[in-house]
């Protein structure tokens, strides 16, 4: 089933939400809602976007292909190195190392006929979200593993502090954890002119100046853009149920590969596309990865 054949309006609530008629008053102000967010603090919610039986249609895709998350469980950095840099001192964002405890289900488990993909791919989505973060296009991020993925945390996971390499990421909540699992995050901790070490710190050592905590529920939808901000998920509680979240990459231009030691870190692998692709690369800023 193609994408242009998805019933939005029986996934999408558009009474609240109209993404598929983007000159109408109702689009523009959500839009702009977004847009405010997106500049205070490089975040928005879209509270309750997914309708309720397509949401349990996702969580049901994603418990149909749990079976092949890749789990890892790594000591890392905000920049998913795990080796000290003798160039930096010990007490340093370059040096200090949490756990990063969780799994992703690869986008080459998702097959064109899921609701997943078909909203992933839906042209009006795609649409809505560029004009959500002022610019002019975007297209679903190419990479087969990375493109379309569900992050799994089971009970007593947790996704440490880290950056994107991804200006932004959009994520659907689709099962939210008992106790835990709560999105954390410090907006523009870091500037393409300055790393912000120092702030980067505090928070690896526990303070909390400058965390925000979203309340996220099951069927919001958030865009996010985690290459300035610091953001983690907190652990979830040992005898809660998992967390599933399912995450929708874009990118401005088409045919984007991700990069290929973070590929192998997230999903245990890399595909010839990805060993292609490095050898292209070009960077588009000069901070960390």
């Amino acid at each position: 089933m193609s994408q242009h054949t998805l019933a939005l309006v029986d996934v999408v609530d558009l009474d609240t939400y109209p993404i598929d008629q983007p000159e109408s008053d109702g689009y523009r102000a959500v839009v702009e809602h977004a847009r405010s967010g997106l500049r205070a603090d490089g975040c928005a919610v879209i509270k309750d976007l997914v309708r309720p039986v397509a949401l349990a249609q996702l969580g049901e895709e994603i418990a149909d292909r749990k079976h092949t998350t890749h789990f890892s469980t790594q000591v890392i950095n905000p920049y998913f190195h795990f080796h000290r840099n003798d160039e930096w001192p010990d007490r340093h964002p370059m040096n200090t190392f949490l756990e990063r405890s969780s799994g992703f289900i690869p986008g080459d488990s998702w097959e064109a006929s899921t609701l997943m993909r078909r909203l992933f791919e839906h042209p009006d989505l795609a649409r809505f979200l560029a004009d959500c973060l002022e610019i002019d296009e975007l297209h679903p991020y190419a990479d087969p593993l990375a493109g379309l993925t569900a992050n799994i945390l089971d009970p007593g996971q947790q996704f440490t502090w880290h950056f994107d390499t991804n200006e932004f990421a959009v994520t659907v909540l689709v099962e939210e954890a008992d106790e835990g699992g709560l999105f954390e995050y410090v907006p523009n901790i870091r500037t393409d002119g300055d790393e912000g070490f120092d702030h980067i710190q505090e928070v690896l050592e526990g303070g909390r100046r400058g965390v925000h905590t979203l309340d996220l529920r099951p069927g919001d939808m958030q865009i996010f853009r985690g290459r300035y901000s610091l953001h983690a998920v907190s652990r979830v509680a040992a005898d809660s149920k998992p967390r599933h979240a399912a995450i929708f990459a874009y990118t401005e231009k088409p045919n984007v590969i991700g990069r290929l030691e973070r590929t192998e870190q997230l999903f245990g692998r890399v595909l010839q596309a990805h060993i292609d692709a490095e050898e292209e690369r070009v960077r588009t800023d000069a901070l960390i990865d």
